[in-house]
């Protein structure tokens, strides 16, 4: 598995620590991705610590109607994958909370035949991957996988400098009892 660059994943941490929220309240995301014949245009919008995303998709038939939800945060990308490698994309749209936490959140749906999208769930963190989790998370998809990658802080640490490092999570695609759901497939500490 391709590891994230430190240099590059600071910077992003960086970053997202020195905005305030309300340097991003109310910022407008838009990213239009296209895979195996499916379009996704992704848009957010709204003011404060809530978002209204929408996601649009092209291509299929019947059409797929439009999603709409609110999100707690401001929406900060998005990709598309077939991570569970069935030749129907996924929609991954990661999403920064308000506050010194910047808590991560993903939003995804998986394409399925009949022209619907399925919601796809990321569990929450537990155990030992969980341990030191505070927030700045980053999300990407990297060679299969779907990459959550965050500081580690060790106690008394304040928010602003974590001294324990960085733990990378790899989540696999896999079905579940009632839809698609990400499963830590390995887990790194740098």
């Amino acid at each position: 598995m391709k590891c994230l660059s430190p240099q590059f994943s600071a910077a992003a941490l960086l970053l997202a620590a020195a905005l305030p929220a309300s340097a991003w309240a109310g910022a407008a995301f838009h990213k239009n991705l296209k895979l195996q014949g499916l379009s996704f245009e992704v848009h957010s919008s709204g003011e404060g610590s809530q978002q209204l995303l929408t996601i649009t998709t092209s291509g299929a038939k019947p059409p797929i109607k439009a999603i709409r939800q609110t999100v707690n945060g401001q929406v900060v990308g998005a990709e598309v994958a077939d991570l569970n490698g069935n030749g129907l994309p996924e929609i991954y749209v990661f999403v920064q909370g308000a506050g010194s936490g910047s808590y991560g959140e993903l939003v995804a749906y998986a394409a399925m035949k009949g022209s619907d999208l399925s919601p796809i769930t990321l569990p929450e963190l537990s155990g030992a991957p969980a341990q030191g989790y505070q927030g700045h998370d980053h999300f990407e998809v990297v060679e299969g996988c779907l990459v959550r990658r965050f500081p580690i802080y060790k106690p008394g640490d304040s928010n602003a400098k974590a001294t324990g490092g960085e733990r990378q999570i790899c989540y696999k695609l896999r079905a579940g009892e009632a839809g698609w759901i990400l499963r830590p497939n390995s887990v790194l500490k740098f």
